[in-house]
């Protein structure tokens, strides 16, 4: 059976990314972002909507888009979808969430807009993260990219 898992948005970070890094030396990112859908009902009624997603992103990446992001910036962000599902330690329930794990993204606005939506420069990675195995092999080339943010 043939499936495909890919997720591309553009909006806002609703907090400031949080970055942790596990023993193995490996940076974890966490943020959310905003994004706004914006519709004619049948009525003629114009209205928007805003979906709230998690995005977790990992290695290099998550360096970067905790140095360099905050709250209310725009990012454009293509990734996975993931379900995580655990139970609840205080009723007992089973719970489920539905995120994105970032594979590549690039910044848009200017450095002093605080999420404008124009265009801006980026960076990529062509190699997506590891699936949450823990950690992270050192042979791994990333592209150093202190001194080729654009701004």
């Amino acid at each position: 059976m043939a499936s495909y898992n890919k997720v591309i948005l553009l909006g806002n970070l609703t907090r400031d990314p949080e970055v942790r890094v596990t023993p193995g030396g490996m940076s974890i990112c966490k943020f959310g972002l905003a994004v706004n859908r914006t519709f004619n009902t049948k009525d003629g009624e114009k209205r928007e909507e805003t979906t709230f997603v998690d995005i977790d992103a990992f290695g290099r990446q998550a360096e970067v888009i905790a140095k360099y992001l905050a709250k209310g910036r725009a990012i454009f962000v293509e990734g996975r979808l993931r379900l995580d599902q655990w139970d609840d330690k205080g009723t007992g329930e089973k719970r489920s969430k539905l995120g994105v794990v970032l594979e590549n993204f690039q910044f848009v606005g200017g450095r002093d807009d605080a999420g404008s939506g124009d265009s801006g420069g980026g960076y990529e990675q062509s190699s997506p993260p590891p699936r949450t195995t823990g950690r992270q092999s050192a042979s791994r080339n990333e592209p150093d990219v202190d001194e080729d943010v654009p701004f």
